[in-house]
This record gives structure tokens, C-alpha cells and sequence, in this order.
């Protein structure tokens, strides 16, 4: 991408927002947002969930209008009525929750509603060609533009995302923790990009939950807390995180994790899993959990560890091996069996694995037990409420109130839900992917302390995260997971990230 001169000099803002106010019924939750981003910065926007970055995202994107405050662009006024408005202008956003179609090939959904075209008929050729230059430039060359999708693994469809944008040539890219499905690699290669992009000018808006990556991307720095702007244009490298922590919460996080406590002794075992297979996913993985223990699968993007804990769950069906709850075999591939015999799992796409975006939040708690609800064909909406209810003020779910489609929460809030549902429903084993993915860390504080106070209570937890420290942090035992199998068990107490990394890199080699 060539320098643009018509762009403004880097200390002049590209875009300025003053005062954004945005209401809904019954929450504010916009509350005179101000935002200063310069053309060629990385600009990093920090704060809680339900901070407003989300409804400040989609004022930004086209996608709501403010209901009062002023969006300047390059020194001028505007509104952005539509998404496409927001996109002409030069503003493209990639949301946490990737919006590509399925069914559609890689090259469709990167051109999709600006398609290259000639007489009215589409170049198929040319936009495959495009498509191929872009992904080449995000360093994913093997990626086929061809093929769905639907087909791609998360870190897959996140590239496309980005390719999207950039077939735009937007000059202002809104990053929405474009990390969260990336292995470190994987991460090196995003940052790289952004530098890329920065030093011909373009502007970056980045998301992050992961406070780490923003002294390593950052140059600026905005906090949102309860809606308002609580801190504008911070230097990214020398605000301390004590300080940025703070400020988005108004506490200090003293600990990451609480103190680990692990199985009591003679603890009966819960999960036995032996010999578990499927063809080119994963293969001879065995591995027992304890009441009370928490057990961590470390490994790389597309290790095998989500396959394995949706085997274990019956999503998918193993092609050898078995798993056993308290016992009892399991049949396979069989998510009924699985939830009766009081296995759960919290999924690492939670919008479309585990929750009813469009239905009040309280169903989406009481989903595994509606039964304890019936009565005759119908359902005790009363008592079903009342019971989710409970859930959601123990979880502290914002904003308050289980009637609200559970697609107006923010991303934390909506994984607090899930975590919700098998509270209820009283599991014995609680199969956890990426829990804490695009959580802030205040509620990631908070899921910390369930997961313990979880396993403190005799659930049996099998924990996958990208993030090795939080896996070391919050495990017992560790099993590092590299080319579908297990390559190494360790007490968590016993291995260093170091060594986890180093295993499942030399793992990578070998294979």
C-alpha cells in the first residue's frame, strides 16, 4: 500500500469524537465518550465488558447512531448512517465475533458487497487473484481462496476477516481482540501486519483484553469504564498495568490467580478417558480427572485440545478409545448421554456453540435443565426465572436483568451465562474452552475464582486455554497436547511456559 499525502500529519487527529452519548431502554450505555485516534498510531481502547467499547465499536462502524456527541473525520463533521457509509468514508472495523458466511468460498467474503465486476458480471478470476495477493501479504499464502469459510479453523477465519478489511483500503481499522484465537506465532505475524499498515498511514484501533500486547503494539491508549472516558491518549509504553487496571476497574488486581488447592487426598476419580481417537484430529489420548481437580490441556491452535474436549462431550463422535464418567461408559457421540451422566462444556465459540442470541438471558441459563421446569407441555416461566436469576447475581452478569435477549450482552457477560447454565444444572465434570476469551480482566479475576471455587465444591474441570500461563496458573496437572496426542504430563507447580512452549514446538517439528 503506497503513503496516502492527502492524509493528515500524524499528530492531527484522523478521527475525533467528543461526547458520544448512546441510549437503550433502561441502559446508558454511551455516556459522552470522547476518542482521539491520528492517522499511522495504533490506538488501543481499553475496559471492562460492558465498558461501551462494543456500543462505541458499532457507533463507529455505521452500525447505531449516537444519540448525541459529534464524530469529526479528518478535521470534518460527519455522520455515518450505514455500515457502508462508515466504509466509503475509510473506516472498516473486524469484529470478536467473526461475521463471515459459511457457505461462501474465502475469495467471496473478502469481496462480499463490493465484488470485482465488469458489465455487470463478476471477475471470478481477478477477485481469486486479489484474494491471494492479500492473504499473501497477511503471511497466510496456504490458505485456499476457494475453498468455504465454514471449513477454516477460527485462527483461519480471523485472517479472512482481516483480509476483508484491507480489500477496502480503509485508512482507520478497528481490531477487536484480533488475537484472542491466535497462537504466539500466529500473534507475531498480526503485529507485523499492523506495523505494515501504520507506517503507510493507516490508523489502528486495537482491542485487547491480553494487557501484555498493548506495550508491545500500542502508542496510545484510551480507558472506557460504566461508559464514560476515564483516561484519553495514554502512552501505551510507559502506563504501567497496575495503572491501566485501575482505571478500568477502580481496584487493584492484587492476584491472577487464587491460591491452588488441588484434589483432597484419596479423591475418587470422576473422568477416565482411554485411548480416545479421530482420524487426522487427534489419537491415543488418555487422561483421568479427579473430584476437585482441575486438569489443563496446553497446546498450539489446531493442537487437537477443542477436538478432544468436544469428543469427551459427544459433539463429535470418537472413532476409538472411550470415556467414562464416575464409571459409567459413555455412548458415543452422543451430547444427551454425556449431559445426563453431568458432563458440561463451555465452548470457545460461544455465540454460535452455546448460547440462543435471541432468547431472554434466563433461558439460555435454564437450557440443560429445562425439564426441572416443566409442567405438563409448558414451563414454569416463573419459576425458571427466578432460578436463572439467582445464577446471574451470583455470576454478577450485567446488565442486571435475565428477561434482555442475551445478544445485548457484552462478550464476558455472555460467557458468565454459559458458565450460568451447568452452575445450574450441578455438573460433575465441566469442560472448559478458552474461558476467559475476550474477557477483561476484571471478570476474568472473577472467573478464576469460580473455576476454583468449582473444583473446590468436588467438579471434576478439564481446562483448555491459548494462553499457557493461564493454564499453568490455573490447572493441577498439565498435559501438553502437541500433533493430536499428549506429549508430556506434568503437576502444574512442576512446568514453566518455557518448557510447554519448547515441547509443542519441538513436537512441531518432528510431525
Amino acid at each position: 500500500m503506497d503513503s496516502d499525502p492527502a492524509l493528515p500529519n500524524t499528530q492531527d487527529p484522523l478521527l475525533d469524537v467528543t461526547g458520544v452519548v448512546k441510549l437503550f431502554p433502561g441502559v446508558r450505555a454511551l455516556d459522552g465518550v470522547d476518542l482521539e485516534v491520528r492517522a499511522g498510531e495504533v490506538h488501543c481502547l481499553l475496559g471492562q465488558n460492558g465498558a461501551g467499547k462494543s456500543t462505541l465499536i458499532k457507533v463507529l462502524s455505521g452500525a447505531h447512531q449516537p444519540d448525541a456527541g459529534t464524530i469529526r473525520w479528518r478535521g470534518e463533521r460527519v455522520g455515518l448512517p450505514t455500515p457502508t457509509a462508515a466504509t466509503r468514508l475509510g473506516i472498516a472495523t473486524i469484529y470478536q465475533e467473526l461475521d463471515l458466511v459459511d457457505g461462501l468460498s474465502v475469495a467471496d467474503n473478502i469481496f462480499l458487497g463490493h465484488e470485482l465486476s465488469r458489465a455487470g458480471l463478476s471477475r471470478r478470476g481477478a477477485m481469486n487473484d486479489a484474494a491471494r495477493a492479500l492473504l499473501t501479504r497477511l503471511g497466510h499464502a496456504d490458505i485456499p481462496v476457494t475453498r468455504e469459510a465454514g471449513r477454516l479453523s477460527a485462527a483461519g477465519k480471523q485472517v479472512v476477516s482481516m483480509a476483508r478489511a484491507l480489500s477496502h483500503d480503509a485508512r482507520l481499522i478497528i481490531m477487536d481482540e484480533p488475537s484472542a484465537v491466535l497462537d504466539a506465532d500466529e500473534v507475531d505475524n498480526l503485529f507485523r501486519v499492523i506495523r505494515d499498515l501504520t507506517e503507510h498511514g493507516v490508523a489502528v484501533v486495537y482491542i485487547s483484553h491480553r494487557l501484555a500486547e498493548i506495550r508491545r503494539i500500542g502508542d496510545r491508549v484510551t480507558v472506557l469504564k460504566d461508559g464514560r472516558t476515564v483516561a484519553r491518549g495514554l502512552p501505551a509504553r510507559t502506563t504501567s498495568t497496575d495503572e491501566v487496571i485501575r482505571m478500568m476497574t477502580g481496584r487493584a488486581i492484587e492476584h491472577a490467580f487464587p491460591p491452588r488447592v488441588g484434589p483432597a487426598p484419596g479423591a475418587a476419580e470422576v473422568l477416565r478417558v482411554d485411548g480416545l481417537g479421530r482420524p487426522g484430529e487427534f489419537h491415543d489420548v488418555s487422561f483421568t480427572v479427579r473430584a476437585g481437580e482441575i486438569v489443563g490441556l496446553a497446546g498450539l491452535v489446531g493442537s487437537g485440545r477443542s477436538e478432544i474436549l468436544e469428543t469427551v462431550y459427544g459433539a463429535r463422535r470418537a472413532a476409538e478409545g472411550e470415556v467414562r464418567v464416575a464409571g459409567r461408559r459413555l455412548r458415543r457421540g452422543s451430547v444427551g448421554a454425556a449431559v445426563s451422566a453431568g458432563v458440561g462444556l463451555c465452548p470457545e465459540e460461544r455465540k454460535s456453540q452455546a448460547l440462543l442470541l435471541d432468547e431472554p438471558v434466563y433461558r439460555n441459563i435454564t437450557l440443560a435443565t429445562l425439564a426441572r421446569f416443566a409442567a405438563g407441555p409448558f414451563t414454569r416461566e416463573g419459576h425458571e426465572s427466578a432460578a436463572a436469576r439467582e445464577q446471574a447475581v451470583a455470576l454478577d452478569i450485567r446488565p442486571a436483568g435475565v428477561a434482555r435477549p442475551a445478544r445485548t450482552l457484552s462478550g464476558g457477560n455472555q460467557q458468565k451465562v454459559v458458565l450460568a447454565r451447568w452452575l445450574l444444572r450441578d455438573c460433575r465434570v465441566l469442560l472448559l474452552d478458552e474461558p476467559t476469551r475476550g474477557v477483561d480482566v476484571g471478570a476474568r479475576d472473577e472467573i478464576y475464582t469460580l473455576i476454583r471455587r468449582l473444583a473446590a465444591s468436588g467438579v471434576a474441570v478439564v481446562l483448555v486455554s491459548s494462553e499457557v500461563p493461564e493454564v499453568i496458573g490455573l490447572a493441577d496437572r498439565v498435559l501438553v497436547v502437541a500433533a493430536g496426542r499428549v506429549v508430556h504430563e506434568a503437576a502444574a507447580a512442576d512446568i514453566s511456559e518455557s518448557q510447554v512452549l519448547d515441547l509443542v514446538m519441538e513436537e512441531g517439528r518432528v510431525a
